[in-house]
């Protein structure tokens, strides 16, 4: 098979994996916190066991990156939770679409962060984003649990945001899975406390998805991703990328009944088809 055809396979296969991960939220009967630590800890434990397997030198640079993907480990734990909550207060959709909107919150922390420009083409473009936001909310009444669940999905896009910029320093000096693989662990290491208060019961089943999501939609996919990436453009692989809210969508209507009212569509489809042409316009320019 042609190399490049292998990578474009590759990526498209780990998008839909992601896709896929809200459904569990819904699926799982687990507080969103807990959902998360069963995901980052089984998709840490499951890479580092493949590194060991390898015998791959995963080691860092320096006793700064280290405390900077802990960090980044942290906020991972907050954006992971903070999804999950918005899943399991509203739906996959909203938590999907709040998320896929995160380019908007980029848009004005990069600039501040790498001392570059602000452009206005991006900045319009943020704003084409934020109408499509503010089409998708329901009522702005706080007692909505659907308005609450965007609020909880907007969060998980500004700390994503925050995230992907910060990865942007790793990116040059380590392997995407070596990143994910600390970044995982130190979220499972902040969150694993929860359990000296409150261990809630989890079934046979709920252990099972657990384990599932962590190996096979975050461990493996993360895998068949960076893997993909050494064929693919970046910008390609950005823009298949964006068919992860699609991929979303489509499964919580088929597996959970979760039909998207007429004013999600309209806002997701202004907020994925901004996001899908300013990639393309990226593409074009570089």
């Amino acid at each position: 098979m042609d190399k490049r055809l292998g990578g474009l396979l590759q990526i498209h296969a780990a998008v839909l994996l992601f896709g896929l991960t809200g459904i569990f939220g819904k699926s799982i009967n687990l507080p969103a916190r807990y959902i998360t630590l069963g995901r980052v800890f089984f998709a840490s434990f499951s890479m580092g066991l493949f590194f060991l397997v390898r015998k791959r030198d995963v080691r860092l640079k320096s006793a700064k990156d280290y405390g900077a993907i802990i960090f980044v480990g942290a906020l991972l734990a907050f954006h992971w939770t903070a999804f999950y909550t918005s899943v399991q207060i509203s739906t996959v959709a909203i938590a999907l679409l709040t998320f896929a909107a995160y380019p908007i919150f980029v848009t004005f922390i990069e600039p501040a962060m790498f001392g570059e420009k602000l452009k206005k083409i991006d900045v319009l473009f943020s704003f084409i984003m934020f109408a499509g936001v503010l089409l998708i909310v329901p009522a702005f009444d706080l007692g909505n649990n659907m308005t609450v669940g965007l609020l909880w999905g907007l969060a998980a896009s500004v700390v994503f945001a925050f995230m992907s910029l910060l990865n942007r320093k790793f990116a040059s000096n380590y392997g995407g899975s070596v990143v994910a693989f600390y970044e995982q662990g130190a979220a499972a290491l902040f969150l694993s406390p929860i359990l000296l208060f409150y261990r809630p019961a989890a079934t046979a089943r709920d252990m099972g998805l657990l384990v599932l999501l962590g190996i096979l939609f975050t461990g493996v996919a993360h895998s068949l991703f960076i893997g993909g990436m050494k064929y693919v453009r970046a910008q390609t692989a950005g823009i298949i990328a964006s068919l992860e809210s699609v991929y979303g969508i489509i499964s919580a209507a088929l597996l959970l009944g979760e039909i998207p009212s007429v004013r999600e569509l309209i806002g997701g489809a202004i907020i994925l088809g901004t996001a899908f042409y300013s990639t393309l316009r990226s593409q074009k320019e570089g």
